[in-house]
């Protein structure tokens, strides 16, 4: 019995962020679904980040009720900013992009967060480079491999892979040439896609400064979120004047924000709390090519997406980037499980995961995925 709950602990962390990912790759999915139907992409992000802001706020208010500090100008105005970058840019170009791409191809290019989050930190000085050790070098490495990647999906789609329903959704595209389509404006895509990940990447390093003024992770978490939905609903009316677009009904309407809000949201960032206390940022990381995949495969089957060589061989490359990045963060920085002695200062973990917003409970810096604080 003793073994059997052994192999059952053991093995959690893993089936966890397994399932994490597929959580994950249904928010990207939904929102395809979504947008593809004409939904507003900021409507879309104004329910999605209310339902997180719902779903976390109950945590919210007992978790944090004795770490909770005052709300100070500053602090707000933070989060003001936060609630832009990543919910209203983050999120609406990032769908913006997937509309002129396809749900796989935005999947692989987002792993390039953590790069450009990397780099961001170097300008920063938030991040120290020591070119000697080899930690240093796999992250600068990575993150050329990671740009190249990026680069090659953007110029180059080659022939088309068929795969589940592509197979038929190509013969169809093809019988269709002459039509204007969105999937022709491959290049402007990607720009949209790149600069919401900018937006991501910005938002990990102010969320790091901000939650060292509030150290209460989940309200912190549940302030964005609810900033961002107002936000994000601010815009939607000034782009979208029509009432119409605010309906529910039982269907994709309601169903895909309120996932996304739940799962890619609420839950997504209780279960890497979970996982984050007990393995770290890097073994949560290297599960995340693993929504690329997922995203590839039922993008495919239930949306008819088509998958290019392009996006296979970038895809390949990006997250052999990812892992070089996230392994020679491994390398440089303490394991944040290990305590440093005492009167020692923290070296500050750098976000290397690609999910929204923020990292709740054990993190301190998404949406749809912060730094890491070790104890001091």
């Amino acid at each position: 019995m003793c073994g059997t709950s052994s192999l059952v602990n053991k093995a959690k962390p893993y089936v966890l962020m397994v399932a994490l990912q597929f959580g994950i790759a249904g928010t990207v999915l939904f929102g395809m679904t979504s947008v593809n139907h004409g939904v507003n992409r900021f409507v879309f992000s104004a329910y999605r980040n209310a339902f997180a802001a719902l779903s976390l706020a109950p945590f919210a208010f007992f978790l944090d009720r004795k770490v909770r500090p005052k709300m100070t100008i500053s602090v707000f105005l933070q989060i003001m900013l936060l609630g832009f970058l990543e919910p209203v840019v983050d999120q609406g170009f990032t769908f913006l992009g997937m509309q002129y791409t396809s749900a796989a191809f935005t999947s692989a290019i987002i792993n390039t967060v953590p790069s450009m989050t990397f780099v961001l930190a170097v300008m920063l000085r938030l991040e120290r480079l020591r070119m000697k050790k080899a930690g240093s070098i796999a992250k600068v490495v990575g993150t050329i491999v990671t740009f190249g990647g990026a680069c090659l999906m953007t110029l180059y789609k080659g022939p088309i892979i068929p795969l589940f329903h592509s197979a038929y959704n190509a013969a169809k595209q093809q019988a269709e040439a002459g039509h204007d389509s969105p999937h022709k404006h491959w290049l402007v895509g990607t720009l949209f896609i790149l600069l919401g990940c900018a937006a991501w990447a910005c938002f990990f390093i102010l969320q790091s400064i901000t939650v060292k003024k509030y150290p209460a992770e989940l309200s912190l978490a549940c302030l964005i979120c609810f900033v961002g939905s107002l936000q994000s609903g601010a815009v939607a009316l000034i782009t979208d004047h029509h009432a119409g677009a605010w309906s529910l009904g039982w269907d994709y309407r309601l169903f895909s924000p309120l996932y996304a809000g739940i799962a890619g949201s609420g839950l997504a960032y209780y279960l890497q709390g979970l996982v984050l206390q007990s393995k770290g940022p890097v073994f949560v990381t290297a599960f995340y090519p693993l929504c690329m995949v997922i995203v590839a495969a039922f993008g495919s089957f239930l949306l008819s997406e088509q998958l290019h060589l392009g996006s296979i061989i970038g895809g390949i490359i990006i997250a052999v980037g990812l892992y070089c990045v996230v392994w020679g963060k491994g390398k440089d920085d303490p394991d944040p499980t290990t305590p440093l002695p005492t009167g020692k200062e923290s070296t500050q973990e750098l976000p290397v995961t690609l999910t929204d917003i923020a990292n709740i409970h054990t993190t301190t810096a998404i949406d749809k995925p912060i730094y890491h604080q070790s104890p001091k």
